[in-house]
């Protein structure tokens, strides 16, 4: 039995490709934010590579399940596998700079500025993909930055330089989803996903080699040491907790590869904004963070702007059907 037999296949079908990105989307979100959650929670205990590998290795299993579902191993047979590496280099980059950042702020500020990822796919979207982003889109988006540099405060005392690296996650991210859509075309999500985990393992067990001994592990530094921390085997209960992430982040990877292939970027990617009840919520009830009202204003700016961005792309949307069924 193939994916494409099941009921949930028959039910998604009768909705709009666009519907369906979305749906897969908030999907993922969930997944990915508790996943977040585990690999902060395990941060001040094992370095950010070594989670990675075993998170990675354990997401590997579900992902060949996925795979066999969509149609066995032929699926991942590729014409560009360097185009796949790549894209799961920035996937792996976006993940260097947000956990780093992650492992020194709260869980739902990193998350909000990483919300600029929305933002960065609609800029690339135009140069890189062909879709038009018109003037007033362009605007809503400068709306969006103010946001985050409100969020950011910089050149007051408040400002951390830990604080950009969400934001360059963002970018990273920003660009592995150009890519997505670009191989999302004629790939399975399945093999999207399958790329993305070999990336993560490969680069991960190089970085385990290079520095897993801990020798470069000289900061008082929450963010670096993470990053520099020596290699420990991990006990039962952290097993247990990297298990879960792995099988959770197969999950929501694969969702989230879904949803990018079948749906246009600029309508998609508003809802990225999801995530952040869960955030919020898991930040609060695990650390005790609660944004403050500079958060606050940031955070509708951003989201205020990821929403005008979705409407302004559906109208334009509606009205390219409107004249296409009018000349037809």
């Amino acid at each position: 039995m193939t994916l494409a037999d099941s009921g949930l296949h028959n039910l998604l079908k009768n909705l709009s490709r666009n519907t369906q990105a979305v749906l897969c989307l908030v999907g993922a979100l969930a997944c990915l934010t508790v996943s977040d959650a585990i690999i902060k929670w395990l941060s001040p205990e094992l370095p950010l590579h070594q989670i990675t590998l075993f998170r990675s290795c354990f997401a590997l299993v579900i992902v060949l399940l996925i795979v066999q579902l969509e149609g066995g191993l032929v699926t991942l047979k590729t014409r560009r596998p360097i185009l796949h590496f790549v894209r799961g280099s920035m996937l792996v980059l976006a993940n260097m700079f947000f956990f780093v950042g992650l492992a020194a702020m709260p869980l739902a500020e990193t998350v909000v500025l990483f919300y600029t990822a929305p933002l960065f796919i609609c800029i690339l979207s135009q140069p890189v993909l062909g879709e038009k982003v018109g003037l007033l889109r362009w605007l809503v988006i400068i709306v969006g930055l103010v946001g985050a540099i409100i969020m950011l405060r910089p050149g007051s005392e408040v400002f951390r330089a830990v604080s950009l690296l969400p934001i360059m996650a963002a970018l990273s991210y920003a660009a592995m989803t150009m890519m997505t859509r670009k191989l999302g075309i004629r790939e399975k999500a399945g093999a999207l996903t399958f790329y993305i985990q070999i990336a993560f393992i490969v680069i991960s067990s190089i970085t385990g080699l290079a520095i897993g001994d801990g020798a470069f592990d000289l900061y008082d530094n929450k963010s670096l040491s993470f990053l520099l921390r020596a290699w420990t085997w991990p006990d039962s209960y952290q097993l247990q907790l990297l298990m879960l992430c792995g099988g959770i982040v197969s999950i929501g990877g694969y969702l989230i590869s879904q949803a990018y292939r079948l749906g246009e970027a600029p309508a998609v990617a508003p809802f990225e904004y999801a995530s952040l009840p869960f955030a919020v919520v898991i930040g609060y009830y695990l650390w005790g963070d609660w944004p403050d009202s500079y958060a606050f204003v940031g955070t509708g700016l951003i989201i205020a702007s990821g929403l005008l961005v979705f409407y302004l792309e559906n109208r334009a949307h509606k009205k390219a059907l409107q004249h296409a069924q009018i000349d037809y």
